[in-house]
């Protein structure tokens, strides 16, 4: 019987052990389905890395952004510092693939071309595996959150941002899910801002 859950938070966690968190502003899970990635004869199938955001990059590349803390710059992954770590190598996709076997989960990165809303809105969950990999890995992020991970390595509280290429509902909604603290007030307050 496969626990991904527990599998990916020991593999997270040993991973973030080595990193040196101290000018660390966010931690990014970044999740995305790629139409041209493909494993086996599955294709549009999910990559999933983590990274650390910190302050010394974002204040050496944008040091003349006037936003600041509610900068796109700061929290839009397209202008992050991405020194991903991957969390779907050949083991991890293993044991996803295994995973989806026994939970049921069929046709892999497949997606319902009616996934818009009569205002062209997307309210789709993204292809088939995204949705299922994305609840397991905000599980994931808020059970660190809950055990104060971040506080016991560093003295702070650091937000678990979950992001994709774009800023999809449920993308949203696991960060607000995940981030019990309001760790990640800046960054929804960077959203409403319309800096993004």
């Amino acid at each position: 019987m496969i626990n991904l859950r527990e599998y990916f938070y020991n593999k997270i966690k040993n991973e973030m052990d080595h990193w040196d968190m101290s000018d660390a502003y966010s931690i990014t899970f970044f999740l995305y389905s790629n139409e041209a990635y493909t494993y086996k004869e599955y294709s549009n199938v999910c990559e999933f890395s983590i990274s650390l955001n910190n302050e010394t990059f974002f204040k050496s590349e944008y040091s003349g952004d006037d936003e600041g803390l509610y900068s796109e710059e700061r929290w839009n992954y397209a202008y992050l510092e991405q020194d991903d770590k991957d969390m779907l190598d050949e083991k991890g996709m293993e044991t996803l693939f295994a995973w989806y076997k026994q939970e049921g989960i069929e046709n892999i990165g497949y997606e319902d071309p009616d996934c818009y809303d009569e205002n062209c809105r997307y309210i789709g969950k993204g292809p088939v595996g995204y949705y299922e990999l994305l609840e397991v890995i905000s599980d994931v992020a808020r059970r660190l959150i809950e055990e104060d991970y971040f506080l016991q390595r560093c003295g702070k509280r650091i937000p678990i941002i979950i992001q994709d290429l774009e800023f999809t509902w449920y993308v949203l909604e696991a960060t607000k899910k995940v981030n019990i603290h309001d760790e990640a007030h800046d960054f929804f307050k960077a959203l409403e801002s319309g800096n993004m």
